[in-house]
């Protein structure tokens, strides 16, 4: 996770978060057991208002749905009309014209004109 993704959260998402850091496996009385290497280190999520631990991001945020979905919003998948039979379809990329079934017998049509073509001059 680069210093761009790091998500941001506001007092109300702070506090709800407190509540989950509680529910951690490595969470011991304010320190973190996976970061403990002989001497007491103190639990990243729990002084932050950053999405920092990693352990806390895939175990435990999943146990609230509501924080996730207000910290993570789920990907808007744009639409578009194929322009060969007019059905939507979400395109791969942001030049795609056509829906998988149209572009594929477009190919073979093209395909087939260049053979004849190509015939046609030997």
């Amino acid at each position: 996770m680069s210093a761009s993704e790091i998500s941001h959260m506001t007092y109300q998402q702070y506090r709800t978060a407190q509540k989950l850091v509680r529910e951690c496996c490595n969470y011991d009385c304010g320190n973190c057991l996976l970061l403990d290497n002989g001497e007491e280190y103190v639990c990243p999520q729990s002084i932050t208002y950053s999405l920092i631990c990693k352990w806390f991001l895939a175990t435990v945020l999943p146990l609230d749905a509501g924080l996730r979905a207000t910290l993570f919003p789920p990907p808007t998948v744009r639409r578009r009309r194929c322009r060969e039979c007019g059905r939507p379809f979400a395109p791969p990329r942001h030049n795609t014209l056509y829906c998988s079934t149209c572009a594929a017998e477009r190919a073979k049509r093209s395909k087939r004109a260049w053979a004849k073509k190509n015939r046609a001059d030997v």
